[in-house]
């Protein structure tokens, strides 16, 4: 890519970064969000984690990689869009349901643990999805300067959903996920 976008990068390297949006994302190595979004180097700023999830604002030291990215992605660069982005057949959420894989037991079903009151039994595999996703962003919502920046009309937040199968994105509204693409 880079020889074929060499201009492209320098400036980047040049100008630095200004993406518009932000994308949380599974790590899900079929989920990559500049290919879904059809993005180029510098449009979009991302963190992936397991199931994309996104843990409640916490204050002091740790190890807070998602936090961190946020802050950095929404205080310093300013992007104006915010999507946390779930997908389907996601291995997360599939060990919320079924049960983690016995090799993923240190530091997979603690993390899958902040989803543990959002997943509950019962739900369909898309169920589920929403209901991380949703989790997701009302855990956005409790970091001070992502609430004030919504607030102020300054930074747009959503959920959205890419079907691996279909090649469908769908965004979340109150009743569940509606294709956009």
């Amino acid at each position: 890519t880079w020889p074929l976008q060499r201009a492209r990068y320098q400036a980047l390297a040049e100008a630095g970064q200004r993406p518009h949006t932000m994308v949380v994302a599974c790590s899900d190595s079929r989920v990559d969000p500049a290919t879904v979004f059809d993005a180029g180097p510098g449009e979009l700023f991302v963190v992936r984690n397991v199931a994309a999830l996104v843990p409640p604002w916490q204050s002091g030291g740790g190890y807070h990689g998602t936090s961190a990215a946020l802050e950095f992605g929404v205080r310093v660069l300013g992007v104006q869009r915010l999507v946390v982005m779930g997908h389907a057949q996601c291995g997360g959420i599939h060990a919320m349901l079924h049960g983690a894989p016995s090799a993923a037991q240190d530091f997979v079903v603690p993390w899958m643990a902040i989803a543990r009151d959002a997943v509950r039994p019962g739900l369909s595999e898309t169920e589920a999805e929403a209901a991380v996703v949703r989790l997701s962003l009302t855990n956005l919502r409790t970091f001070p300067w992502i609430a004030s920046a919504e607030a102020a009309g300054t930074l747009n937040v959503m959920g959205m959903r890419f079907d691996i199968h279909t090649g469908i994105l769908s965004q979340l509204d109150d009743l569940g996920f509606i294709a956009v693409r």
